[in-house]
C-alpha cells in the first residue's frame, strides 16, 4: 500500500523513510534542500507535485521526521499527529529550550561536569532550523482511524522513543502491517532518549521501562510486517522485537553488575561506552539512566542523592 522513499538527512542515523500512497505522505523528513529535492523528485515520478499532497501523517516530533511538514501545510496539506506531538511541533524551539534547561541541571546531578553538561545540552540547537514549527490540523491517538485511499489506518500509541509517537496499522499484502516510526528498526537497536517531565515539578518519565513494555505489546500483537523510520522493512517483527528486548536485558544485567557501591549514571555510562565524545553523550546518558530506571522499577537497586549527586547501588 505504501511506497518507501528514502529521504536524506544531516543526522548520523542517515536517510529517513517517508511513505507515500495516493495523496497521503507519512514523515516527510527534515527541512533541507536535499530532502525537499528528493521528495519533489519522488512525487514527480508519480505525476504529483507537493501541492497534490492532501494529508501528512507524522509518527513522532523529531526533526528528521516532521521538518518539512510546514512546507506541505503551506501548500494545502492537512497535518495529522498525536496531541503531545502537536504541542511540540507548534513551538519546536521552545520545547528545545525547556529540554536543555532541564537536562543541563539533571546531568550535573548525574555526575557530569558543568561545562560538559552545557555542551551536551546545547548541541541539539544546531539542528533546530531543520524543523520549523507547524500547526497540527488533526490530533489522533490510540483507537482513532485515519482514512487513506479507502483504507482505514488504525492509530495506536507508542512509548519509548519519542513523546507523542504513534503507529498506523492496516491490512496489507503481507497481512497485518504497521508504520512504526523509530520504535522498531531492522538494523539498529533504537535508543529511547530521555524525556523531560510534562510539568516543571513532575516526576521524570521512566522511558526505558515504558519502551520495553511497548515492545512486548508489539511483539504479541501479531504483525506480519513493520515499516520503520529508517533502513529496510521488517519482515519478521516478532523475531526482531525479541532480539531488541534481549539486547536490552543483556545490557541491564551488565549495569547491575557495576553497582557494588554507590555509582553515578555518568560512571555507568563511562563503564558501558568508554570515553564518549560529547556528541554521543546524550544518547549515552539515555542508555545509562534508562537501564538504571529498569533496575529501580524492579527493586534491584536503591537510589539516593549524596552531596548533590544521584547515586545507585545494587540491593542485597
Amino acid at each position: 500500500m505504501f511506497e518507501q522513499v528514502a529521504v536524506p538527512t544531516p543526522f548520523q542515523v542517515g536517510p529517513v523513510n517517508a511513505y507515500l500512497t495516493g495523496r497521503t505522505l507519512v514523515d516527510p523528513g527534515p527541512d533541507s534542500e536535499e530532502a525537499w529535492s528528493r521528495l519533489t523528485e519522488a512525487l514527480a515520478e508519480r505525476d504529483l507535485t507537493p501541492a497534490d499532497i492532501e494529508q501528512l501523517l507524522i509518527t513522532h516530533p523529531h526533526p528528521d521526521h516532521f521538518g518539512l511538514a510546514k512546507k506541505f501545510r503551506e501548500r494545502g496539506a492537512t497535518v495529522v499527529a498525536h496531541p503531545d506531538a502537536a504541542s511540540i511541533m507548534a513551538d519546536f524551539p521552545g520545547r528545545l529550550d525547556a529540554e536543555q534547561a532541564y537536562f543541563r541541571e539533571f546531568f550535573e546531578r548525574c555526575g557530569m561536569a558543568p561545562d560538559t553538561a552545557d555542551t551536551v545540552t546545547e548541541l541539539p540547537g544546531a539542528f533546530v532550523h531543520y524543523a520549523p514549527s507547524v500547526t497540527v490540523d488533526r490530533e489522533v491517538a490510540a483507537g482513532d482511524e485515519v482514512a487513506v485511499d479507502g483504507t482505514a489506518l488504525r492509530v495506536d500509541d507508542l512509548a519509548g522513543h519519542a513523546t507523542g509517537e504513534i503507529s498506523f496499522a492496516f491490512d496489507g499484502s503481507a497481512g497485518r502491517e504497521a508504520i512504526v516510526g523509530d520504535n522498531v528498526l531492522e538494523e539498529i537497536t533504537p535508543n529511547p532518549f530521555l524525556q523531560p517531565p510534562d510539568e516543571p515539578e513532575a516526576e521524570r518519565p521512566r522511558i526505558l521501562p515504558a519502551y520495553n513494555d511497548c515492545l512486548s505489546d508489539l511483539r504479541t500483537a501479531g504483525y506480519d510486517r513493520l515499516h520503520p523510520g529508517h533502513r529496510g522493512r521488517i519482515e519478521a517483527p516478532t523475531e526482531r522485537i525479541g532480539a531488541i528486548l534481549a539486547e536490552h536485558d543483556e545490557r541491564t544485567e551488565r549495569v547491575v553488575d557495576m553497582l557494588d557501591e554507590p555509582t553515578t549514571p555518568v560512571e555507568v555510562m563511562t563503564e558501558l561506552f568508554g570515553d564518549l565524545p560529547v556528541t554521543e553523550q546524550f544518547p549515552g546518558m539515555s542508555e545509562a539512566v534508562g537501564h538504571l530506571d529498569v533496575l529501580e522499577a524492579a527493586g534491584r537497586v536503591t537510589v539516593e542523592e549524596r552531596d548533590g549527586d544521584i547515586v545507585y547501588e545494587r540491593t542485597e
